[in-house]
């Protein structure tokens, strides 16, 4: 593409509103989003990833606003940031191309980045054998190989107990690494995120919680589990299904599972701020917006798309201290 595409970059914290306000600038802006989160892509990770399609009015009303990247995959099959990469690009082409504002929306820092940056990717098809063999190991057979073959990626890691994500890091360690074609090369991007206090959000997470304990998110996990997703799977993808699992294996109660979930989600947030402090150090703007401020948002792309000089932010996260 000669032309650079106009792109609006939705992301912040969870549980700050970012999919509403998404929309809404989709509706203002006849826009069509992509989800830059890397559970949502899932069929069947609907309550515990979040993915309030309802906000989109999906159901065929006239004002529905078109999303990608949501339901694209099945259970049971990989989804890596190479792929999202490749996808998101595609997108966004493919929105430009019939005349709409292409606005990529999610809250996971490795895919935003990738979008912006570019990223080092594994260059090569996974090597299954590697993979079967490195699967049938013990945690403590795989913590070895790593520590002693790739200590730089050890330093780091955290998860030491499950088989599955120490296989992964060593995988990704031990294959070739190379540069993979930023989309920024393709676009011209704003970004704009919802700010509340941390306070403000840790009460938004809570909220959020039961809410989605209340429509179903138990139920949700045992009919993935029902339908053949294993536990160390569902452990697999992530927080909400990895403590839930632990419920429905009875190795907790509900109150327990319920008050941990709480907790990890809340540091979960702390390790979202702690990048996007990151990505304002390395010179990225980032418009945080107060409690959404849907007027600002609209202010801010007018200005944009107008090929209009931006104005400072007037909030940089990496000033504050809580």
């Amino acid at each position: 593409m000669n032309k650079k595409i106009k792109t609006i970059i939705i992301t912040g914290p969870t549980a700050s509103g970012k999919t509403a306000l998404a929309v809404d600038l989709a509706r203002k802006f006849d826009g069509e989003i992509i989800s830059a989160d890397s559970r949502q892509v899932y069929k069947g990770l609907d309550l515990g990833t979040g993915k309030d399609l309802a906000d989109y009015a999906a159901d065929g009303n006239k004002n529905a606003v078109p999303y990608h990247l949501i339901d694209n995959v099945e259970l049971n099959e990989e989804y890596n940031l190479l792929r999202f990469c490749n996808d998101c690009a595609n997108a966004i082409k493919d929105i430009a191309n019939r005349g709409k504002l292409p606005i990529i929306c999610g809250g996971t820092p490795l895919y935003i980045n990738a979008i912006i940056d570019g990223y080092k990717l594994p260059g090569a098809p996974p090597d299954e054998e590697q993979r079967k063999l490195l699967r049938s190991k013990s945690c403590k057979e795989l913590t070895q190989i790593l520590k002693d073959q790739y200590p730089e990626t050890a330093k780091d890691f955290k998860d030491w107990l499950n088989v599955n994500r120490l296989a992964r890091a060593i995988e990704k360690s031990s294959v070739k690494e190379e540069k993979i074609k930023p989309i920024i090369d393709d676009i011209e991007y704003i970004i704009m995120a919802p700010f509340f206090h941390r306070k403000v959000i840790h009460q938004r997470i809570e909220q959020r919680l039961d809410q989605r304990l209340e429509e179903g998110m138990i139920e949700e996990v045992r009919n993935l589990h029902d339908n053949g997703a294993t536990w160390k799977w569902l452990d697999f993808l992530g927080l909400e299904y990895r403590y839930v699992s632990q419920y429905l294996q009875q190795k907790c109660t509900k109150k327990e599972m319920r008050d941990q979930l709480l907790i990890k989600i809340r540091q979960f947030a702390k390790r979202q701020d702690i990048w996007f402090r990151k990505m304002e150090r390395e010179n990225k703007q980032i418009y945080w917006l107060k409690k959404a401020d849907i007027n600002e948002a609209i202010a801010l792309t007018e200005l944009f798309l107008d090929h209009k000089r931006l104005p400072e932010p007037k909030i940089k996260i990496k000033d504050i201290k809580y």
